[in-house]
């Protein structure tokens, strides 16, 4: 498949269909990097480690309508990295039920959620 590019925004939810080697593929394109995926679109992300996650990189999320979003699933890159208190403390008031997992768990994950029609967004730190 040849690359396309994209100006940092795709609207609309769409599954992921490939990862690895620092980027995703999905709606036929590659992206290079981390994404956001959002109901309103997916987006290039700047976060390149689970470390700079806190809640002014995750603002799109947080500008979703109330209740579009009640999961979101967070992947780190190659390996776990569990959710600080203060952002899990953030996410249960905005009412999302947030769950960390290395990126390509959290890929498939977000697939099947989004397969079933719930209410998932995806921060995925892409893995080299």
């Amino acid at each position: 498949m040849a690359e396309q590019k994209y100006d940092g925004f795709l609207p609309g939810s769409h599954l992921i269909d490939a990862y690895g080697a620092g980027g995703f593929i999905f709606a036929d394109m590659s992206h290079r990097g981390s994404i956001l995926a959002l109901p309103s679109g997916v987006r290039a992300w700047s976060v390149s480690d689970p470390a700079l996650i806190d809640a002014d990189a995750l603002s799109p999320l947080f500008e979703e309508p109330v209740g579009l979003v009640q999961f979101l699933i967070i992947g780190t890159g190659r390996v776990m990295v569990p959710i600080p208190a203060a952002l899990r403390n953030l996410f249960r008031a905005a009412g999302i039920s947030a769950d960390s997992m290395a990126t390509g768990h959290a890929v498939s994950t977000y697939n099947i959620m989004l397969g079933e029609k719930r209410p998932v967004a995806a921060a995925l730190v892409a893995a080299p």
